[in-house]
């Protein structure tokens, strides 16, 4: 990691994520911010809500984010890092707009923001971009001057991103019984999006066969089961599968779905399988419910024993690697060399997204890309 220790020009970090309902009568409004636009009825948001109710109505995704924002507040304190850290979500408080404002009225000028999403695609970046610069063009319109943002690149092959998972997978293959702990097969999970999506995520030279969002998500695969083959002395079969598919049905998404998996996997005769959500910083609903409730009652009622491993939410070697993040971007906004860490074959993303990087259905204004206009 970078021994840099000067944030300039930046002047504060904001950590950006998605949001979710704290409570029962939360449900509703919160998946009408989330699908607005869509013309969804409220009677099936309810039907919708029904993941969120059988957990109180509480999505676990904004305590996550606390200690994700206590962690980097400590890390940051402990490395001499003088650097103030705002949180703001895109579909529920704290949102985006009101943090942005509150940071502008703060005085800050420049900012660096992390967004809790690792991998290249329209919902896990250009939506988050397009949500900035509809939160700019709020403040520019209350007469406010907007800060100039920079959103830091993807992380998903980062060693502070990968190592802890790496290790979740160890621990949870020893918690398997030991007469099925050799032959489990690892079944790595992310977000099923629809494949027309993903096959323009990532910059256009790369759009094609899943774009950018399959492959580095299979690049993050094989990182981690090269590593537990090293560390064990075992090659793990294993698969990308997806999850939590929210779509039409006549609509093509990526596949297979992760139930889909653990029936096939049980029909050829694997003794056990372990659950990793590598498309996922933190254990927020969709691990909890479609992993840990749905995916592991299909497991048990095949009588297939799993295991789910542990994401990455707020260990210290994340903290420290968002650090690393803003550091190394800091220096080339200097002008100055900085080391890119980066494991695997893909090697380090770019900072600024190309035009034509995961493009909308709609072009809409999106900040911190190539195309951006900078405040």
């Amino acid at each position: 990691m970078s021994d840099l220790r000067d944030p300039a020009p930046y002047d504060a970090l904001l950590l950006l994520s998605f949001g979710g309902p704290e409570g029962p009568d939360d449900v509703v409004p919160f998946l009408q911010n989330v699908t607005r636009g869509r013309g969804i009825p409220a009677e099936r948001l309810k039907e919708v809500g029904q993941h969120y109710f059988l957990f109180g109505g509480v999505s676990p995704i904004n305590d996550q984010n606390r200690a994700l924002l206590d962690a980097l507040r400590k890390d940051f304190a402990g490395h001499g890092l003088d650097l103030p850290v705002y949180w703001g979500n895109r579909n529920w408080a704290p949102y985006l707009t009101d943090t942005l404002r509150e940071m502008t009225r703060d005085g800050h000028r420049r900012i660096a923001v992390l967004a809790t999403s690792a991998y290249a695609s329209y919902s896990g970046c250009r939506q988050y971009r397009e949500n900035l610069a509809d939160a700019l063009a709020t403040l520019a319109a209350e007469g406010l001057r907007p800060p100039r943002v920079d959103k830091l690149r993807h992380y998903f092959n980062h060693p502070g991103f990968v190592r802890p998972m790496i290790e979740g997978v160890l621990a949870s293959l020893a918690e398997l019984p030991e007469e099925v702990r050799a032959g489990a097969h690892l079944a790595f999970t992310t977000h099923s999006i629809p494949t027309a999506s993903a096959d323009t995520s990532g910059p256009a030279p790369g759009h094609g066969d899943g774009g950018a969002y399959v492959r580095q998500h299979l690049d993050v695969a094989r990182l981690i089961a090269d590593a537990v083959r090293e560390e064990t002395g075992v090659a793990h079969p294993w698969r990308l599968v997806y999850q939590s598919r929210s779509g039409a049905p006549h609509i093509p998404w990526l596949e297979p779905d992760i139930c889909d998996h653990l029936r096939a996997l049980r029909a050829d005769g694997a003794p056990a399988a372990v659950m990793v959500p590598i498309g996922f910083v933190s254990d927020h609903m969709e691990v909890l419910y479609d992993l840990d409730t749905e995916a592991t009652a299909k497991a048990a009622e095949l009588g297939l024993p799993v295991r789910r491993s542990a994401t990455v939410g707020a260990d210290p070697r994340f903290a420290a690697a968002v650090r690393d993040l803003l550091l190394e971007r800091a220096a080339t906004e200097r002008g100055a060399d900085a080391e890119r860490c980066a494991l695997g074959a893909l090697g380090a993303s770019h900072d600024r997204c190309p035009a034509d990087c995961c493009p909308a259905r709609t072009p809409r204004p999106a900040a911190a890309g190539a195309d951006s206009p900078q405040a």
